[in-house]
């Protein structure tokens, strides 16, 4: 799966996210301070991953600043994403599953290397789920995009 990454700095569990993606066989697109010479700015390095996943360079984007709030809403502001801002497996489990979240948010200030791999876990091991409602609250979220107007 290509995975695009952004963090709005070069923090020690931004640098094991990348790590730990392409050590579960991802390929790491990489955005803001990941990528020398990219701007960091959490705004602009959120879009951008952001993008990747809405034009299809990506099939899904994780996405980190302090507190993972920007980084989400900045993604959230591309039309066809679903970035959750997920603290716990639990969460991530549930953003997948009844959201079709297709961008994870993490705080880099609270994310340790273990409850990220946990994270992952779930993350990546859990599905939109087929339930009538599930997917119909979905379609509903993809019909306000397009009740912005042209993008």
């Amino acid at each position: 799966m290509r995975i695009s990454v952004s963090s709005d700095m070069d923090e020690p569990v931004a640098r094991l996210l990348v790590e730990e993606l392409r050590g579960r066989g991802h390929e790491v697109l990489a955005h803001g301070a990941l990528r020398p010479g990219a701007d960091a700015r959490w705004a602009v390095c959120s879009e951008r991953a952001a993008r990747d996943v809405a034009e299809g360079r990506a099939d899904q984007a994780v996405v980190c600043c302090w507190t993972g709030t920007g980084a989400s809403i900045a993604a959230n502001k591309v039309r066809g994403v679903r970035a959750a801002l997920c603290t716990d497996a639990g969460t991530a489990d549930g953003a997948r599953r009844w959201n079709d979240a297709n961008v994870l948010a993490l705080g880099l200030r609270l994310t340790s290397g273990p409850l990220l791999r946990e994270i992952l876990d779930a993350w990546f091991a859990a599905g939109p789920s087929r339930d009538a409602e599930d997917r119909e609250n979905v379609r509903h979220v993809e019909r306000l995009d397009e009740d912005r107007g042209p993008a």
